[in-house]
C-alpha cells in the first residue's frame, strides 16, 4: 500500500470543511496497516492523524503529516455463554449499523446508544453514550496496535481508564495506539432502559407500555432525528461540547438566579448541567453567521451551512465558550477534537 498526497479531507469529515492533508491513506485490512505503518516508521517527525468516521472532529488547518483512514471491516465473532454475549467488531465498522446488528441477532444493551455518528473504533476512545448509557457499561476489551512497535495489545476496561467522554487513549496513551477490535459484553435477556430524556414519553405516545430494546432503538433514533442534522445534508458533528460537571455549591448559587435550571446528581457533590441549557438561555440557539451556525433545534449543535471554515466554526465555539462562563462562571469544554 502507497500512501497518497495532498488529498482532499472534506469528504472524510462530517463538518464538511475544507482542509488537506500532505499523505492519506486508506487502510482496509491489517496487513494494508502494517505496511503503511512500516513506511510511515521510516518518515522522521511525521505527525499522524487517524480518522475513522470523521463525525467527532474539526479541521481548522491542513494536516502537515499522514491521515490514515481506518476501514477495517470483518464479520463480527460471537462468542455466547449463557444468557451472556460477547460481540467482537472490526474497528472500521459503522457505529450504528453495529448496534442494528446486534438487535438483529437478539443481543441487548447498545439499544440507547443508537445513531452515534463514527465508527465502532472510535467508540471507546471517546467513551460514547447518550440517554444513560456509556461505553463502558457495556464494554469487555478492545485490541490495538501499538504505532511505534507493530505490538497487539488487549485494553480492559480497567485499562482503559474510562471517564465522562474520556479515556487513556484521550489522555496518557494518547497518539499510541490504533484500536483494531472491539468486544462488547451484551445480553440475551432484554433489560431496557427508558428512564433518560424523553425516551418514556415517545413510547407512550405510540401507545408502547413494554418496549422491546429494538423499540428503545427505534424511540432514540427519532428522538435524534428530530433533534440533530444529518451530517449528509448539513455538516456538523453533533454535540459540540460536553454537558459540564459542577459542584453543589456552584449549583446552589445558580439556582438563586435560575431556579429552573435542570441538572443531573453524578455523586453526592457533583452534578451535570446540560450544556445545551445554558448555550439556549444565552441567545446563541438557532444564531446564523452567513456560513455557519447554531442548530436552530439543538444549541449543543454548530452547523456548516456550506462554504465555511473549520476557523470560522472553532471561533464560534470559543465566544459561546466565553458567553457562558461570563454569565454562568461555568467552563465549557469541546467534545470535538479540534485539529
Amino acid at each position: 500500500m502507497i500512501a497518497q498526497e495532498n488529498v482532499s479531507l472534506k469528504p472524510y469529515n462530517t463538518f464538511g470543511v475544507e482542509a488537506h492533508t500532505r499523505y492519506f491513506a486508506d487502510v482496509q485490512t491489517l496487513a494494508d496497516l502494517d505496511t503503511i505503518l512500516t513506511w510511515y516508521r521510516s518518515q522522521p517527525n511525521l505527525p499522524l492523524l487517524i480518522l475513522g468516521g470523521g463525525s467527532n472532529l474539526l479541521f481548522t488547518q491542513d494536516w502537515p503529516g499522514l491521515v490514515l483512514k481506518l476501514s477495517l471491516l470483518e464479520k463480527p465473532v460471537v462468542v455466547e455463554v449463557g444468557d451472556e454475549v460477547l460481540v467482537k467488531s472490526s474497528a472500521g465498522e459503522n457505529w450504528h449499523d453495529f448496534v442494528l446488528y446486534t438487535l438483529s441477532q437478539g443481543y441487548y444493551g447498545l439499544e440507547n446508544l443508537s445513531l452515534i455518528p463514527g465508527s465502532v473504533g472510535a467508540s471507546p476512545l471517546q467513551n460514547i453514550g447518550a440517554y444513560g448509557v456509556e461505553i463502558k457499561d457495556v464494554f469487555q476489551q478492545l485490541e490495538a496496535l501499538n504505532i511505534q512497535t507493530g505490538e497487539l495489545k488487549v485494553f480492559t476496561a480497567q485499562e482503559c481508564a474510562f471517564g465522562y467522554r474520556d479515556s487513556v487513549f484521550k489522555n496518557a496513551e494518547k497518539g499510541k495506539w490504533i484500536v483494531v477490535f472491539v468486544t462488547f459484553k451484551l445480553s440475551k435477556m432484554p433489560a431496557v432502559k427508558i428512564e433518560y430524556g424523553t425516551i418514556k414519553s415517545v413510547l407512550e405516545a405510540h401507545n408502547i407500555t413494554s418496549p422491546t430494546p429494538l423499540q428503545v432503538s427505534q424511540a432514540v433514533t427519532a428522538i435524534r432525528q428530530a433533534k440533530l442534522p444529518d451530517p449528509k445534508t448539513l455538516g456538523s458533528a453533533g454535540s459540540f461540547f460536553k454537558n459540564p460537571i459542577i459542584t453543589k455549591a456552584a449549583l446552589e448559587k445558580l439556582k438563586k438566579e435560575h431556579p429552573e435550571i435542570p441538572n443531573f446528581a453524578v455523586s453526592d457533590s457533583h452534578f451535570k448541567v446540560p450544556a445545551g441549557w445554558l448555550i439556549e438561555k444565552g441567545g446563541w440557539k438557532g444564531k446564523t453567521f452567513g456560513t455557519f451556525g447554531v442548530h436552530k433545534d439543538q444549541a449543543l449543535v454548530l452547523v456548516n451551512y456550506g462554504g465555511a471554515t473549520g476557523l470560522e466554526i472553532w471561533e464560534l465555539a470559543k465566544n459561546i465558550m466565553q458567553s457562558v462562563s461570563d454569565r454562568f462562571s461555568i467552563e465549557l469544554a469541546a467534545e470535538v477534537n479540534v485539529i
